[in-house]
């Protein structure tokens, strides 16, 4: 299955239900270099040796410019150029890297992405953002440049531990919390042991994902309205994930019910929104509680792009399905995180 969405920054081919051999008709390797992680390089040898490669070290610490210098060293060495398409094949990390160094790299040069991670698929992937860390800050530095395509080979999720997987629910939980009341109910009808061992099929969820995503990069790709929205969650869960050092998708699991507790002051969220959200994420194995140090997250706060003077703009729920962007002075987020 086939999908082609025209953004203001370029046109993407979402190429569902594919298998990574069809990535020769896209990226013949005399044209292309492969950008991996150091794990997926171990897991997928003959990937590797099938084209020009270029391998980085796993995790999220290595997301920064460092890696950056030494993904463009390693493209001149390989001689690439402005026709050189750049496949990033990995989870958000890698996605990101390869988005951002396309961008830069001789004034932006091709790239495609082949997302192996839930995460990826649903979210990290998608939209266009390609941010590098510096510091503290998660994304602060960043492009918005489509991709030419996203390739989608669901084998590779066979071989993601549990932990990857229910990162991955976290961003699928965030959809239904800001957009969709169905696919929230659906969630908690399911498991995350029914997906994994594939007797739920997952392929409809990620759909509904990426059809999500679009819809709202397509009416604002440079965020400045409604593309905030999908931040619902992040603005603390990245401070969580930056002091913490947990994987994103259980920082933004925390953030979320942080997020929760400010609506309930903000729009008059119900509690029993709360419960319902911390049960479902406990159901795909998402942390719902953790003893948050307040003043070192209002450090990192403070500091966030989002920022206004005294305030910031948060997503909020009105009920689950329905969320607006509200500008939050800081005290606000302070009290709900003293009371999460």
């Amino acid at each position: 299955m086939q999908e082609t969405i025209s953004f203001p920054t370029g046109t993407v081919q979402y190429l569902f239900n594919s298998k990574i051999d069809d990535l020769k008709r896209f990226a013949p390797a005399v044209q292309c270099v492969i950008i991996t992680d150091s794990t997926m390089a171990g897991l997928y040898p003959e990937l590797i040796s099938a084209y020009p490669s270029i391998v980085i070290p796993a995790g999220e610490d290595h997301k920064k410019l460092k890696t950056l210098n030494i993904v463009t060293e390693q493209l001149l060495e390989l001689q690439a150029h402005r026709s050189t398409l750049l496949v990033g094949v990995g989870g958000g990390m890698v996605t990101d890297m390869t988005g951002f160094a396309a961008s830069v790299y001789m004034r932006g040069c091709r790239f495609g992405f082949v997302p192996t991670s839930l995460l990826a698929m649903v979210d990290a992937a998608i939209g266009g953002k390609n941010g590098l860390n510096f510091g503290l800050q998660k994304n602060l530095l960043g492009t918005i440049r489509q991709p030419e395509f996203i390739l989608y080979d669901i084998s590779f999720l066979e071989t993601l531990p549990f932990m990857e997987w229910s990162n991955g629910f976290a961003e699928i939980i965030k959809y239904g919390c800001i957009f969709d009341n169905e696919l929230f109910e659906i969630l908690e009808q399911g498991s995350l042991e029914a997906y994994k061992n594939g007797a739920t099929d997952i392929h409809p969820i990620i759909q509904k994902c990426v059809n999500w995503k679009n819809k709202t990069v397509l009416e604002d790709e440079q965020e400045k309205g409604i593309r905030k929205l999908l931040n619902f969650g992040h603005t603390v869960g990245h401070a969580i994930e930056t002091l913490y050092g947990l994987p994103h998708g259980q920082a933004i699991s925390l953030g979320m019910l942080v997020a929760c507790r400010v609506s309930e002051q903000i729009t008059g969220l119900k509690t029993e929104v709360y419960d319902r959200l911390s049960t479902l994420l406990q159901q795909y194995r998402l942390p719902a509680s953790l003893s948050l140090h307040t003043d070192k997250l209002m450090d990192i706060l403070v500091m966030d792009k989002k920022r206004n003077d005294n305030e910031i703009d948060f997503i909020v729920l009105e009920s689950i399905g329905k969320s607006g962007v509200k500008r939050i002075p800081f005290d606000i987020i302070r009290q709900a995180i003293d009371n999460f």
